[in-house]
């Protein structure tokens, strides 16, 4: 693997964890239950504690001086480079459950898949990351069944959700560039495994939610190659108004 290559890979999983832990972090205080709210924050957390992880290997394969702060608070919306998935609106709890089971099916295989990577700094992040996403898998599939199968009320709310997320589900699966170099010189990365997989987890999940997936007709997304929707530009704003605000500042 190349470093421009880690670097990218490093900057695709760090920002998919960021934005994803910034949106979750929105419900903190907010969850149905307190056990809830909880679990959602402490997920929140562990994509944070992983994009730190990515991003600092990410600052220290490119050389350029920017550690994981710089990368997270000083890039501007085109230099993101995460699932455009991931920084749709939390809605109603079961489209946050939704959207939280999509990504996490897709990001446990992606994950076992570079445990394996001979790239020893890679494999380790994935080693320590992949803990924790098994158990956000575990979580997000308990409760995309408990509403699916629930009430007729939570089963409409679901449905409802899968109209709203499920357009962006398949960008995560559609290879691009930098997905054929990997597979040709990062193995065992394959995204046509992963996908294979990823559909696996999903049918598995909604037939006991009593949920019907959608065909696997997705319409375009760029975000990892910049291109995002207008929610990007809110996250941002909120997520790096003070840094940028106090460049200099010391915690």
């Amino acid at each position: 693997m190349s470093p421009n290559q880690s670097f990218d890979l490093c900057l695709r999983m760090g920002d998919n964890a960021l934005i994803l832990g910034q949106r979750l972090s929105e419900w903190c205080g907010h969850g149905p239950i307190l056990e809830q709210d909880i679990a959602l924050t402490n997920i929140s957390l562990d994509l944070m504690g992983q994009a730190r992880l990515w991003l600092s290997l990410a600052g220290q394969v490119e050389g350029q001086g920017r550690d994981e702060d710089r990368l997270a608070f000083f890039r501007d919306a085109s230099e993101f480079r995460h699932l455009n998935l991931c920084e749709q609106p939390n809605g109603h709890w079961g489209t946050t459950i939704l959207r939280q089971f999509l990504f996490d099916a897709f990001h446990l295989t992606l994950l076992e898949q570079l445990c394996k990577v001979e790239d020893e700094q890679i494999s380790g992040i994935a080693l320590k990351s992949v803990k924790e996403v098994r158990y956000h898998l575990r979580w997000s599939s308990e409760w995309v069944i408990r509403l699916g199968d629930g009430t007729p009320e939570s089963h409409l709310k679901m449905e409802e959700a899968l109209r709203d997320v499920w357009p962006y589900a398949g960008e995560a699966l559609q290879p691009n560039s930098l997905d054929e170099q990997l597979e040709m010189h990062a193995a065992p990365y394959n995204l046509n495994q992963v996908s294979e997989l990823w559909w696996s987890t999903v049918q598995n999940v909604f037939s006991q939610a009593n949920l019907e997936a959608p065909a696997r007709t997705w319409a375009p997304q760029k975000g990892r190659e910049g291109i995002h929707t207008e929610r990007l530009g809110f996250i941002l704003a909120e997520m790096q108004f003070l840094p940028r605000a106090y460049p200099d500042a010391q915690w």
